[in-house]
């Protein structure tokens, strides 16, 4: 059928695109209000979008459906993919578990190529605008406290001892000298 109008089909609901209002991905056109998450329905724009075959999702979405399962990503403790891998060539007996990566430059990876590296404290995903470093890894603002008292933490009152941040009291109570003179009440006889 010829298209008279001067514009493009939308994707969504198949209705004329004019350019004004016209949004793309992966080489089909949408009306900007058609331009939403498959599953949320939040809207998207080009830096929000994550496209798998002909459907569009918000970054968010596209991860929970189409990335990795397992403990740490975001399906929750104790919950695993039960999906081996058989379909896509994978032997389930030669794979061995990996453990986490502390290699400094995979938060940029991450960052360019869609993803986000994980908070220590809440595993949920930590984006640069929210991002804190310490004990060598990435912590949201709110999640950035005393692992004992729970205090709000800065980098200049902030203590590590293996991986997990302490304010400056907690840490000397916990793990500092011990003895006469050193804070704590002993008895002399």
């Amino acid at each position: 059928m010829p298209n008279w109008g001067g514009g493009a089909k939308c994707a969504a609901c198949e209705k004329t695109v004019y350019h004004a209002e016209e949004m793309q991905c992966n080489g089909r056109s949408f009306h900007k209000t058609c331009f939403i998450c498959m599953t949320c329905r939040k809207g998207l724009d080009s830096t929000t979008v994550a496209a798998h075959e002909s459907e569009i999702y918000c970054k968010s979405c596209y991860g929970k459906k189409y990335g990795p399962k397992g403990y740490g990503y975001g399906q929750g403790a104790g919950v695993l993919s039960s999906d081996t891998g058989e379909h896509l060539g994978f032997d389930p007996q030669g794979l061995k578990p990996q453990k986490p990566t502390s290699n400094p430059t995979s938060g940029k990876f991450a960052q360019k190529f869609g993803g986000a590296e994980r908070c220590s404290r809440c595993s949920k995903s930590v984006y640069a605008a929210e991002r804190v470093m310490g004990a060598g890894k990435p912590w949201h603002k709110s999640c950035f406290r005393c692992a004992l008292c729970g205090k709000s933490l800065e980098s200049t009152t902030v203590t590590d001892k293996d991986g997990e941040i302490y304010c400056k009291v907690c840490y000397a109570k916990n793990f500092g000298p011990k003895g006469m003179g050193l804070g704590n009440l002993g008895t002399a006889e």
